[in-house]
């Protein structure tokens, strides 16, 4: 059986990030064993809830590149783009959890450590990340859509 590279990658990915959620589970854990108030900050509990749902969400843009009439190439990017967004999340979650420096990345001054980011620069982001993942899994949706419905 012939599996193209946009299935394995997704399928690759959503086990890594099970993974990170499983391994910021125990970080999670830790912290809340370790607080007066049993809890965690509030960006490791984001970084473990994310990860878990980004590894069911790149299992579904497996299934959604395996069946769409779309070429390899187009499914293989469209697998790449929002994995780099899912990736880049759980990696500004995790470093937020570790320094500790924010309970909310979109309060202004925007902190990063001791550096503030700039407003346009979040704002860019933001907007790169919900244009890329809406489109890339619209596209990836319409070919799955249109071998099921022809």
């Amino acid at each position: 059986m012939e599996i193209s590279k946009a299935v394995q990658l997704a399928i690759v990915f959503s086990g890594v990030f099970l993974w990170i959620g499983m391994l910021t589970g125990v970080w999670k854990y830790w912290q809340i064993r370790r607080s007066e108030l049993s809890r965690a900050h509030y960006y490791v509990d984001i970084a473990h809830r994310s990860s878990l749902l980004y590894a069911a969400a790149t299992l579904t843009l497996a299934a959604l590149s395996y069946f769409t009439v779309l070429s390899e190439d187009i499914a293989l990017w469209c697998v790449l783009a929002n994995i780099l967004f899912f990736s880049f999340s759980i990696l500004v979650y995790i470093i937020h959890g570790f320094l500790q420096d924010t309970s909310n990345q979109f309060k202004q001054p925007h902190r990063l450590g001791h550096l503030s980011l700039p407003t346009w620069l979040m704002t860019l982001m933001m907007i790169a990340l919900i244009i890329t993942e809406l489109l890339a899994t619209a596209i990836l949706l319409m070919g799955t859509i249109l071998l099921f419905f022809r």
